[in-house]
């Protein structure tokens, strides 16, 4: 792995870990093995790195959503297969996390790739409910917009409340109630 990638690929993990402001350069050039002329070589600086690195997060996430909604099944069968893919649930969600760091939000630049991440997501499901109630699997009344931004807010607060209990159960529970919903709203 090059020394640019190293770079990313440690500071994506660091800003899991501790967020924007316990990533330091130096821990960043620690895990990647690298010295400080060699990150400043290839990033500007610590901001410069954390958007590459935010924004390879972003890139996976919406790629890994993508192969579940464009996947076979129904639009109820997509989005559970989305919801119940295999995840960290303790650590919680890489793009979600840093909704809750202050440095990330107030910096234009960092918070752009995780709001669009957001928005992408809250699109793409919006979509799929879309095809579904087109498709006459969902209920005709169902707002798939609506229903969407419901999905993505359970999602998070699932892993909000997983990390809370120490426990994915929370998650699970959280889950499948999103998914009982929607099955009450299939059509009969």
């Amino acid at each position: 792995m090059s020394t640019p990638e190293r770079l990313i690929e440690s500071t994506r993990a660091l800003l899991w870990e501790r967020g924007y402001v316990g990533t330091s350069p130096k821990a960043i050039q620690q895990r990647a093995g690298a010295g400080q002329g060699s990150m400043y070589h290839h990033f500007a600086g610590k901001p410069d790195l954390a958007l590459a690195a935010i924004t390879r997060t972003a890139e996976e996430l919406r790629a890994a959503a993508e192969a579940q909604f464009a996947g076979p099944g129904t639009a109820v069968e997509r989005i559970a297969a989305y919801l119940r893919r295999e995840r960290d649930v303790l650590k919680g969600c890489p793009i979600g996390r840093l909704t809750q760091d202050p440095d990330v939000m107030a910096d234009p630049a960092l918070r752009a790739p995780v709001d669009e991440t957001f928005a992408w997501l809250r699109e793409r499901l919006a979509s799929v409910l879309a095809e579904g109630r087109d498709r006459g699997e969902l209920d005709a009344a169902l707002d798939p917009a609506a229903t969407a931004s419901t999905v993505v807010a359970v999602l998070q607060g699932g892993y909000v409340l997983a990390r809370a209990a120490g426990s994915d159960e929370p998650f699970r529970q959280a889950v499948d109630g999103v998914l009982g919903l929607l099955a009450a709203h299939s059509a009969a």
